[in-house]
Formats: C-alpha cells, sequence, structure tokens
C-alpha cells in the first residue's frame, strides 16, 4: 500500500508535507515526544508557518488518523469490487493490507497507539470537526467489512457469524501487529503477513490459498 498513491489533495503540496513528515514523527518518535518546532524544521518552515494548515499538533493527528482509514476503505473498495468470489477478495485485500512501505507502517503504528485520542474532544471547532471526521471514517471503515463479511456468507464463501463482531476481530488482530512490529526488527513484515493472514483466515472460517 505505497504512501498516498501519487495523489495530490486539494489542499496543496505543502499541506501534504507536513501531514506527511508530521506522520513519520508521530510513528516513529510518538505523538507525546514529537514538538510541533520539529515537524516544521523537517519540512523547512518556522513553526508558526504550520498554524496556516492545522490549528494545533492534536488537529493534525486528526487528519492524518482520517486520509488514512479513508486510504484503507478506498483500497479494499477497489480490490473486492473487481473479484465475484467474496473469498478471493478478503485474501487479496489482506495481502494488500500488508502491502506496506515504511512510511506506512510508520502510520500504522500511530493509528493504534493514538486512537483513544479520537475519543477526547477537540479544544477548538476546528480541531472537534476533524477528529468527528476521523471517527466517522473509521465507523464507515466497520460497515464496509461488515458488508463485505456479511455478503461472504450469504454467498457461503465464509460461515455463518456475527459480520460486526467479526469485523472487530479481523481488525483487532491486524492492528496487534503495529503494536511490536518494527521496520528494521528481526521479523521480516512478509513473515509477518504470512502468520497473521493465516490466523486471520482461519478465524473467519476461510482456509488459505495461492494468491
Amino acid at each position: 500500500m505505497s504512501w498516498q498513491r501519487g495523489r495530490v489533495r486539494p489542499e496543496g503540496v505543502k499541506r501534504l508535507e507536513i501531514l506527511s513528515a508530521a506522520t513519520a514523527r508521530f510513528g516513529r518518535d510518538g505523538y507525546e515526544d514529537t514538538k510541533w518546532a520539529d515537524i516544521a524544521a523537517d519540512v523547512g518552515v518556522g513553526p508558526t508557518a504550520l498554524y496556516h494548515y492545522f490549528e494545533s499538533k492534536q488537529h493534525c493527528l486528526y487528519v492524518i488518523v482520517d486520509h488514512a482509514i479513508e486510504e484503507f476503505q478506498e483500497r479494499f473498495t477497489t480490490i473486492t469490487a473487481g473479484r465475484p468470489d467474496h473469498r478471493d477478495g478478503l485474501v487479496a485485500v489482506l495481502h494488500d493490507y500488508f502491502d506496506l512501505s515504511e512510511r506506512d507502517v510508520l502510520r500504522n503504528r500511530l493509528l493504534v497507539a493514538e486512537q483513544g485520542l479520537l475519543s477526547s474532544r477537540g479544544a477548538s471547532p476546528q480541531e472537534e470537526q476533524a477528529r468527528q471526521a476521523a471517527r466517522a471514517r473509521s465507523r464507515d471503515l466497520e460497515f464496509v467489512w461488515a458488508s463485505f463479511l456479511a455478503q461472504a456468507m450469504q454467498q457461503h464463501a465464509i460461515p455463518e457469524n456475527d459480520p460486526r463482531l467479526l469485523t472487530r476481530a479481523v481488525l483487532g488482530l491486524y492492528n496487534s501487529v503495529w503494536t511490536w512490529y518494527r521496520p528494521h526488527g528481526i521479523i521480516a513484515l512478509d513473515r509477518v503477513a504470512e502468520v497473521y493472514i493465516g490466523r486471520i483466515l482461519a478465524m473467519i472460517g476461510a482456509p488459505s490459498s495461492p494468491r
């Protein structure tokens, strides 16, 4: 899942540079330990210039989360749309979810580590709007997954189960990877993918097969 897929959002190149730098900093050093001035230095502007794009570091975080989940949802929809066999679509999505650059891994670490901040009301109307957007995006992603799994059950591609609960189990297991995985650690990501995809498919009741 390559970083940003070459798209340029309407908010401009500099804002995207800030989001990219913030994602790398937050994912590598931790959100709390990252200073706003560090991000400004990474993109070559003064700290006050960041406020032209974001009200605060937390506002920036909410936007990163929103964009990241949007990308997950778009990739899911694109991959499954061309596959009438829901089981094959599921396998393809899981492999895609582990097809990550180092920047993507840092972003996933950030999403998992700081997801609790989405439950804290924003300090300003703009922050709150961004927080609500990220929360809504997260619910949308869960709905897309649950709907797909429900259709797979109707197709008899996987056993009957509660699709919403199963969605949370799948995403919970996937997200658990980013609490410990490090891009330059002793375990390669393709090995992690092999083990976790196998476990997710077994939990769903869809035996693995070649891609």
